[in-house]
């Protein structure tokens, strides 16, 4: 997988994961975010802890680690399968 085209995937997986429910569409400053925090980090319980900080920022709402946890994971594998491609 391209670069480009996992970046459009984590996108994706940040805006389906809805946290508040407003809607898929409503995260898109915080995808953007988060995806950078994606390629700054490699450790899934730093980057959980990062994008816990993003929505609490944003919305002033604490999301459950463990919630941030998995999307973490998720994304971490994301980045991890693009950069393994030749």
């Amino acid at each position: 997988m391209e670069e480009s085209q996992a970046v459009r995937e984590m996108i994706k997986i940040i805006s389906k994961w809805d946290p508040f429910q407003y809607g898929e569409e409503f995260y898109e400053t915080e995808a953007v975010d988060v995806v950078q925090a994606v390629y700054d980090e490699d450790d899934p319980n730093v980057l959980a802890k990062r994008i816990q900080q993003i929505f609490e920022t944003s919305f002033e709402q604490t999301l459950p680690i463990d919630s941030c946890r998995e999307v973490a994971g998720r994304l971490l594998v994301m980045k991890d399968s693009s950069s393994c491609t030749p």
